[in-house]
Order: C-alpha cells, then structure tokens, then sequence
C-alpha cells in the first residue's frame, strides 16, 4: 500500500524528510497541484507546504501529516491538526520521521530539549539486566567455542610479524569509566608517531590483520572485557582514552554515548563501519544516538544477527554514500586511532 505523506513546513529538516520519502517507493509525497493553497515548489518537483496549506482539493486526503516547522511559536496549525487527526490522519514530528527512515538522529538538527524530554532514555533495569545476561552467557559460550581458533590466530600472529599477539588500549566505558581494552594485533609497531586514520597506515597492517580486520576476528578477545563488566556484546564501540576530550568538544551530546555499556559490535558499525575523520566520527554519533534511544532487546538481537552476516561474508558494513574529506585531528598515535573502532 502506498502512503500518501503531507510535510508541513519549509526548513531545511523538511527537505530533508522529503527527500528520504522520495527514496522509498511506499511513500508518495503531495504535490502542489493537489493542495488547496499555492506552495513554494522545489527544484525536484515537489513542495514544501507553510501552515497554511492544510486545505486539500476535495478527494485528497494525507494518510500522514509531517510537521517540520522550526518557528512553531504562533505558526503551527492546531486546530487543523486537531481535525485531521479526529479524522485518522497520523500526526508526526519530522525529527522521528527522519529517524524512523534513516535509522540515525539528525544530529546537526536537534535542539536540547529534544533529548532532555525524550522519555526513551530512560532505560529499564529489566531490560539493561536481560542484555548484561544476555552478554554473560553468549561471551563464556563463546570462549569456549573458540579456544581452538584463539590459540591458532595467536600462533599465526607471532609468526606473521614480531611484535606482541594482543593490543591493549584505554577506552572509555560507561560513566566516563576506563578500562584496558584487549583485541589482537593487526599492524605493525610504529617506530614513530604517525597519521591516526587507517587509509595513511595501510602499508603497516600484517598479511595476517588484514585478514582478521576483514572478518573482524581481532574484536575476539573483548569477549573477556564483556565477561570482567567493561562492556555487552551490543552498545556504541568504546573510545580510546586520548580522543575523549577531543570528541567531547566537537561532537555534539557525545557525553550521552556513555550511559550505556560500550560493546563488541553495535548499530553504528553494522550501519557505517570504520571512521576516517571527525566528521565521520559524528556521523556515527547520529547511529550511536539512535540505538541508546531506541535501546531493547529486539534492536540487540537485529544488530548482533547483521553482524554475523557481515563476519561470514566479511563485508565493509559502510552504507553507500559520498566520500567525506577528513578534519584535521589532534595529534595521536596511529595505533590509538587505527583500533578504535
């Protein structure tokens, strides 16, 4: 069934929002022709409706009303949403929309009282204990299912490259708590301090580590970590200690990565994967955003069945879109960088 979709508003959100109904073949955005007042029209065709546009031509009727007004003071049309809602219209916020379809929040679009009011931020203590159980079990499980592959990439590693078999980095947990993070080592020591981004240190991953970053085998032994408490199985990935104060400043609401446990895998890297920049990092942000707003059992289970697929096939999990230049960085060591996601 196709759905027929009024965005309401001529803000950049709106065009945004429009422009993610376009993408979707269920979605049919209304045009001019079929509003009862004249709108602005976009170069693409289609049409941002103001407040006043909720006259519709006598045999149309939205099944969905999006409001994307950024002044509502005095602007927004209650009684006519009133109404269309009595009438079985949706009413929706453009920035659910928008996080509805892209499965992120609009980081440079929110306003803090957007998160300070949003009641899915709190968490339920029975479903933190479900997953944290959840985690327990399937790493000790894990453990033991793999000891045998362990000890042979632990043989292959020496043998491959000198150097020590594990990586142990600072990251930062829950609260701002650190801990000693653990993965195999998948690059060679640099004799001196180098870029931090993977695409300037390609020449200085072992045969080896290309193979286990591929496949993401040297995330492994963070199975540990899960069992000592520093992290799930399913949460935002754990920053090195050196980049806090760097992405607390730059990165909007990043303190609210935090409020969760950190973990293995989760929404951000089975939806966009490796950052190579700052401005790829805050992207991520919007992923790391969604899920501890939307935080359940169900979105754990969805992440850790896409990240199984994407170990077997080993697949870059990046969603498609445009190469981003990076933004310069503070400087800090490429092993620091290179293992923090």
């Amino acid at each position: 069934m196709v759905e027929t979709v009024l965005v309401l508003g001529k803000s950049e959100v709106a065009r945004t929002v429009i422009a993610e109904l376009k993408k979707r073949p269920r979605y049919r955005v209304l045009e001019g022709a079929e509003l009862g007042n004249p709108c602005r029209a976009l170069k693409n065709g289609s049409v941002i409706p103001g407040p006043d546009d909720l006259q519709l031509q006598p045999n149309t009727q939205p099944h969905r009303i999006v409001v994307a007004l950024v002044e509502r003071r005095g602007r927004v049309p209650i009684e006519a949403l009133l109404e269309a809602k009595r009438r079985g219209i949706v009413i929706e916020e453009a920035l659910h929309v928008y996080e509805r379809l892209t499965g992120k929040l609009a980081l440079d679009r929110l306003y803090p009282s957007y998160l300070l009011y949003a009641n899915e931020l709190r968490h339920r203590a029975i479903h933190c204990a479900l997953q944290r159980v959840m985690s327990v079990v399937l790493s000790a499980v894990g453990l033991l299912l793999c000891a045998p592959l362990l000890a042979a990439i632990a043989l292959l590693i020496k043998i491959d490259s000198s150097g020590p078999v594990l990586f142990v980095q600072e990251r930062i947990g829950k609260n701002g708590r650190r801990f000693p993070l653990v993965k195999f080592r998948t690059m060679h020591p640099a004799a001196e301090r180098t870029s931090e981004w993977v695409k300037d240190n390609g020449d200085r991953i072992t045969r080896v580590g290309r193979w286990l970053r591929k496949f993401r085998l040297d995330e492994v032994p963070q199975l540990v970590n899960v069992l000592l408490g520093h992290m799930n199985l399913v949460g935002p990935r754990p920053h090195p200690a050196s980049n806090y104060n760097l992405f607390m400043d730059r990165i909007p609401f990043y303190g609210f990565r935090s409020m969760v446990l950190p973990g293995i895998t989760g929404w951000a890297q089975v939806r966009y994967g490796y950052a190579n920049s700052l401005e790829e990092e805050t992207e991520k942000m919007c992923y790391d955003l969604h899920y501890i707003k939307y935080f359940s059992m169900w979105l754990d289970l969805r992440i850790l069945l896409m990240t199984i697929k994407i170990v077997i096939l080993g697949q870059e999990s990046r969603q498609a879109g445009p190469e981003k230049p990076p933004v310069p960085q503070a400087d800090v060591t490429a092993d620091e960088r290179l293992d923090a996601v």
